[in-house]
């Protein structure tokens, strides 16, 4: 898991706008709540579910939520429902709920970057959605069993085949009886609470974003984030630099980023290296890669923006 920043305190809806303020968006971060002793002792049954999975701006956030086997059903008292289908006002007043009962539950979170994801997707061995989402659920899991969480089952909401994820998950924790299923999060009480903490972590992570471009924007400007979204599409469309693109909080490997970047920016034709017609050997020899012993050549630093985006210099144009 990459990019991770680890919190342990007492975390509520209104501690996580301090937690999102603070971090950088273009890296991922990981907050764990404070962890109930009773679920050290007793064995215990975890949720994993995400929220922002199809939206074209702001981060893919995956949660977790356990609690002991003995006091699951507390979780329907609390209210714990698919969190697509509650309000926000709703959601937010069960995290709520679900932070106070530190007694006995306890939950995490990874929210993954858009500049992640969309560098995962783009790099040479690509990395689908798919995959950023399994390797967040895994590692979310790894983090809680060595943190002592005495986790006895799991329930999680699919990403494809349920049966071959099924099988993927039992393969990397056989000490867990894990159960993989569609709309897990209307099914499974716990999925619920895990749907609930991703999607408030989500939403708080939008209010709060810092654009590091400068942009001066809320999350009232850019709308739902979904691409369907008239709103999302019209922001797109006014903040998009022509030769440098989107700011970070959007996903531009989406198809409807792209487009409208095809659209509103500069075009640039790409030629391809011709290949070395001389020389034994066309193939790049591992000591070019080393400067000459003696050599003072100073390295140059990118600067952040680049290293960001993975840009590198061109010498032609």
């Amino acid at each position: 898991m990459q990019d991770t920043n680890m919190s342990g305190n007492k975390l509520s809806t209104e501690s996580l706008g301090s937690y999102f303020l603070k971090h950088d968006n273009s890296r991922n971060i990981v907050l764990f709540s404070d962890l109930p002793k009773l679920c050290l002792d007793e064995p215990c049954v975890l949720g994993v579910d995400e929220a922002g999975r199809g939206p074209v701006l702001g981060p893919m956030v995956y949660g977790i939520c356990y609690c002991p086997l003995s006091k699951a059903e507390n979780l329907k008292a609390l209210g714990c429902a698919d969190s697509k289908i509650l309000t926000e006002e709703k959601r937010e007043l069960i995290f709520e709920k679900l932070c106070k009962e530190t007694e006995y539950i306890g939950w995490a979170i990874e929210a993954i970057s858009p500049n992640i994801i969309c560098n995962s997707m783009f790099r040479r061995q690509k990395h689908s959605l798919n995959q950023v989402a399994q390797d967040s659920t895994v590692g979310l899991l790894t983090k809680a069993k060595s943190s002592g969480i005495n986790i006895s089952e799991v329930y999680v909401d699919t990403v494809g085949i349920p049966e071959k994820y099924q099988a993927k998950l039992s393969e990397i924790f056989p000490e867990f009886k894990i159960t993989v299923a569609k709309k897990a999060d209307a099914i499974y009480p716990i999925v619920s609470a895990a749907s609930i903490c991703a999607k408030v972590s989500r939403d708080t992570a939008l209010k709060g974003w810092i654009f590091q471009e400068g942009l001066e924007a809320t999350s009232d400007d850019f709308g739902s984030g979904y691409p369907n979204d008239p709103v999302t599409k019209a922001f797109l469309i006014k903040n998009i630099d022509p030769v440098f693109g989107y700011p970070q909080l959007v996903r531009f490997s989406w198809s409807t980023a792209g487009k409208i970047l095809q659209e509103h920016s500069a075009l640039v034709e790409w030629e391809d290296e011709e290949e070395e017609e001389s020389g034994a050997s066309k193939n790049t020899t591992i000591t070019s890669f080393f400067n000459k012993v003696g050599s003072n050549k100073r390295q140059k630093t990118k600067h952040a923006f680049f290293t960001a985006r993975n840009l590198a210099v061109s010498d032609l144009l």
